[in-house]
């Protein structure tokens, strides 16, 4: 029995062998540990599905104030951007002309009265004589035809006081409407009306102002379907919010649609009426800036004043012209599915979510994602209630591949809570409508 390796008949080929898988052998590596995450179960919650709009707003009345008399600019009598009332007096045009006028009519006037004053007393005159045979009844029907033209010119002269009387009416110009008026378009001294009616400035009604935008067809044939129509008894509401503002506080009502839809864009164009109520704005403060240009602060002294001081501090949130994000709130929607907007990922195919399964298995689930909510994305359609999906750790999940799940997210149980009501109020939807409005 051969008793060392010498003794051993092995092939010289596989002593290196032997001696490499004999002398470096090592443990296999160990297997990587699922990555963590954390996991969150989508909520139900009755929710207003709502749908939101681009929309202008516009002046209820617009009217451009222009000269109708001929003559020199004498009085600007407002200033520009302030609120005027209607009546309120804003220009004066150069009166002496047209005053001068009045008074040759009303003088036109008494000579046409004392004409008709003698004609009648000469027809009494001859209606006596004609019965004592001392005129002819020629000359009674020339007394009366006198007294007639007499009477004419007194009629004539009447209408000339009244055209006087509305010439001189266009030297002093009023406002038609309230609202808020441009700058004037003219300085005093100018000559204006000569030839043309000069546009002398404009004004535009502020409260309450117009929102228009446009609309699908479906939304149109949902309201109709519901019996919702302009001037209704159960009109369309709309929430409407600036660019710079937090949800739609502006509240108001549909009061037009258009009589047609759109064939080329499937739309129609409706009109809603917003309330736009002066509000205080806030006080202006002389900056660091302005006080090292030369301006000193005045202590403000107590006065009587005060609250026409604040009154000027008055200001309107909506004007015409500025583009407003509008909202129509539709039919609440009981037991809608809700989960966190963060946990939705964007891909060339559309919207996802990363879901759990079974054996902690990740899988890549389209979904199609609705309004947000309190933070929360309202999914249509991909994910049922009590599924989970990955909520924090999106980077570390791979769909196809297992995870570890450290916790639910107690978020969730949040998302059930009601809303404070101040922010109800913000975010122009949680007023669900007596009847079904758009969807």
């Amino acid at each position: 029995m051969p008793t060392c390796l010498s003794d051993l008949k092995i092939p010289g080929l596989l002593c290196p062998l032997i001696l490499i898988f004999g002398c470096n052998s090592t443990p296999p590596p160990p297997q990587m540990k699922p990555p963590a995450v954390t996991v969150a179960e989508p909520v139900q919650k009755t929710v207003i599905f709502n749908q939101d709009f681009t929309g202008s707003l516009a002046s209820i009345a617009s009217v451009d104030i222009r000269a109708r008399a001929d003559g020199i600019l004498e009085k600007v009598l407002f200033k520009p951007s302030e609120e005027v009332k209607q009546g309120q007096l804003l220009f004066e045009i150069q009166r002496n002309q047209y005053q001068a006028t009045l008074d040759k009519a009303q003088a036109a006037l008494e000579a046409a009265n004392a004409q008709l004053i003698d004609a009648n007393a000469t027809l009494e005159r001859n209606l006596i004589l004609l019965k004592k045979q001392a005129v002819t009844p020629q000359d009674v029907d020339d007394a009366r035809a006198d007294q007639e033209r007499a009477q004419a010119a007194v009629d004539g002269a009447k209408a000339d006081i009244d055209q006087a009387k509305i010439n001189l009416g266009y030297t002093r110009i009023s406002a038609p409407i309230a609202g808020s008026v441009s700058r004037n378009l003219v300085d005093a001294g100018n000559l204006v009306g000569s030839g043309e009616n000069t546009l002398l400035t404009t004004i535009v009604a502020m409260d309450p102002i117009y929102v228009y935008f446009d609309v699908s067809e479906r939304i149109l044939l949902n309201a109709l379907k519901n019996g919702r129509d302009p001037g209704g008894p159960n009109p369309i509401k709309v929430f409407v919010g600036l660019s710079n503002e937090e949800g739609y506080p502006h509240e108001g009502t549909v009061d037009f649609w258009n009589n047609k839809v759109d064939p080329g864009t499937g739309t129609i164009q409706l009109r809603a009426v917003i309330p736009n109520p002066e509000v205080s704005g806030p006080e202006v403060q002389d900056s660091d800036h302005t006080k090292s240009a030369g301006q000193q602060t005045k202590t403000a002294a107590p006065d009587s004043n005060n609250e026409k001081d604040k009154n000027k501090n008055l200001r309107r949130l909506l004007y015409p012209g500025v583009y407003v994000r509008v909202r129509v709130p539709g039919n609440p929607i009981p037991g809608a599915v809700l989960v966190h907007d963060v946990a939705i990922g964007t891909d060339l195919a559309g919207k996802y979510l990363l879901v759990v399964g079974e054996k902690n298995m990740v899988e890549k689930r389209p979904v199609e994602i609705g309004q947000v909510e309190d933070n929360m994305r309202v999914i249509l359609k991909g994910i049922k209630p009590g599924e989970k999906y990955v909520y924090e750790g999106l980077q570390r999940a791979r769909p196809g591949r297992p995870v570890t799940i450290t916790n639910t997210s107690a978020s969730s149980e949040s998302a059930n809570q009601k809303p404070p009501a101040q922010a109800a109020a913000k975010a122009g939807a949680t007023k669900p409508d007596a009847e079904p409005s758009s969807k």
